[in-house]
């Protein structure tokens, strides 16, 4: 792949040309300039987790954390990527809960993103995306005042990715576990404590969700989504 400096995040990217480059560390971008990079790079070709990490720089993990959760906060189908998806944004988490580097397989960094889904999920959530960039700042210093707190969000994390790989045909039980780790990951990245505390909620719930499945069972489920939906 032959880097390129973008000019402009918005505009289409050359055939043949990648945009993946990474950021000056004295200029860091704009989050929603780091996902408008990633979108010009689905138009050029698929990318790997690689190339998305060497674009975010030292933001990469906890970025790509939420961008990976991003898919799960639409109503667009993901045939044969939750479990994967799931999986990495695990292992990632589960490394920061231990207070340990983030790292992944090789073979998992060497995945190549659907370039389709990408581009349909970036459509949807680009004002998510803004609205984030605008709320995000940072405030109620103490929730992450120490490294042994920001470890113990992490674990919020990891459950809720656990969450995301059940093979659970429910419509939505996808959705509170993923805004969960939006929430939290984004509050890590900008040391937001607000965002983390309403990450925490969402993990609340969704462990309510996935016990009140476990308990009443998925036909149950089922039949309330047909109830509703017709």
């Amino acid at each position: 792949m032959i880097p390129a400096e973008p000019t402009d995040p918005s505009a289409p990217a050359p055939a043949g040309t990648s945009v993946i480059v990474p950021a000056d560390p004295a200029r860091p971008r704009k989050l929603s300039e780091e996902f408008a990079l990633i979108l010009r790079e689905f138009e050029v070709e698929t990318v790997t987790l690689r190339e998305v990490l060497g674009l975010l720089q030292g933001r990469g993990y906890v970025l790509l954390l939420m961008l990976l959760s991003l898919p799960f906060c639409t109503p667009i189908p993901l045939p044969g990527l939750s479990t994967p998806l799931g999986l990495i944004i695990a292992i990632i988490g589960l490394r920061l809960a231990l207070g340990a580097k983030p790292w992944l397989p090789a073979r998992l960094l060497d995945t190549r993103l659907p370039p389709e889904t990408f581009k349909k999920v970036f459509a949807v959530t680009r004002k998510l995306v803004l609205g984030f960039e605008r709320l995000l700042r940072p405030r109620l210093a103490w929730v992450t005042a120490s490294p042994w707190r920001r470890q113990v969000h992490a674990i919020s994390i990891v459950i809720c990715a656990l969450y995301l790989l059940l093979p659970l045909p429910i419509p939505f039980s996808n959705v509170i576990p993923a805004w969960a780790i939006l929430l939290v990951a984004g509050g890590l990245l900008e040391r937001d404590g607000l965002f983390i505390l309403l990450g925490h909620v969402s993990t609340l719930l969704a462990t309510v969700f996935f016990g009140a499945l476990a308990f009443f069972g998925v036909g149950v489920f089922e039949e309330a989504w047909r109830w509703l939906t017709t």
